[in-house]
């Protein structure tokens, strides 16, 4: 009994602990932080960067430093511009120890306004690009995102 008790035990304690893995694996922290996004929920996608996250978007140059500048420059701009959006992975990804990158695909209706000076378009956009993604106790440190930024700004007619 006692050494079915042991057995039993360091399976738990095995399990609990590929839980813990798993909950740091890069490929998991961004599997969820994109269904955060297809969700259009800003808040819990925002939840996946780190306090200190750096979020590089290559078409405009400037980073977003910190997880309230990213949340709130980005995640919430794009989610309020295109509610129906879907963010999708379209390539396997190249996973490491502590980051992941990837090609998507994102696409949805411009039905909300990017801004006070940029009013929605109510036009369709799907466009490609590649992730560069950092991943730091469970937590994403870093986002760089390229794109083909001319092909998105003909889709909207800018």
């Amino acid at each position: 009994m006692r050494h079915a008790l042991r057995s039993f035990s360091f399976v738990l304690l095995c399990a609990l602990a590929g839980l813990t893995q798993a909950a740091d694996d890069p490929k998991a922290v961004v599997d969820a932080y994109m269904a955060a996004w297809n969700a259009h929920d800003v808040d819990k996608a925002a939840s996946f960067l780190a306090e200190d996250a750096v979020y590089f978007d290559a078409t405009v140059g400037t980073p977003q430093n910190g997880k309230a500048a990213a949340r709130d420059n980005v995640i919430k701009v794009f989610i309020g511009a295109v509610p129906d959006l879907k963010w999708l992975m379209t390539s396997k990804p190249i996973v490491s120890a502590d980051g992941i990158a990837f090609q998507w695909e994102f696409s949805g209706i411009n039905s909300g306004a990017w801004s006070a000076e940029t009013p929605a378009t109510n036009k369709p956009l799907k466009f490609e690009g590649v992730s560069f993604v950092r991943v730091k106790d469970g937590k994403i440190a870093y986002q760089g995102d390229y794109y083909d930024a001319l092909g998105f700004n003909k889709q909207l007619g800018w």
